[in-house]
């Protein structure tokens, strides 16, 4: 088991809604990315720093960002379930 994997089995489940994901827009901070998964915003960059971050992480600067697509698939979201929310949109 990983570090990721023993910090993400502890969460504490405050993420967002599921309306809320599927409004993200295509990347985020990684502070998103963390509330998303119910991990503290410390945790989340400590996860980043050690390259275990459950979602790949883009390095722009100094700044991380999360692919919203690859945080969705974390999450068990599936592609064919945001369509819906296309259409309403």
């Amino acid at each position: 088991m990983t570090k990721a994997d023993e910090i993400i089995d502890r969460r504490d489940g405050d993420g967002l809604s599921r309306e809320e994901l599927l409004a993200l827009p295509v990347t985020v901070d990684i502070g998103t990315a963390a509330k998303a998964l119910g991990l503290g915003r410390s945790t989340a960059y400590e996860l980043a720093r050690c390259g275990e971050f459950p979602c790949r992480i883009l390095r722009i600067r100094s700044s991380y960002r999360v692919p919203t697509a690859e945080l969705l698939k974390v999450l068990g979201i599936q592609p064919d379930e945001l369509e819906p929310f296309r259409e309403s949109a």
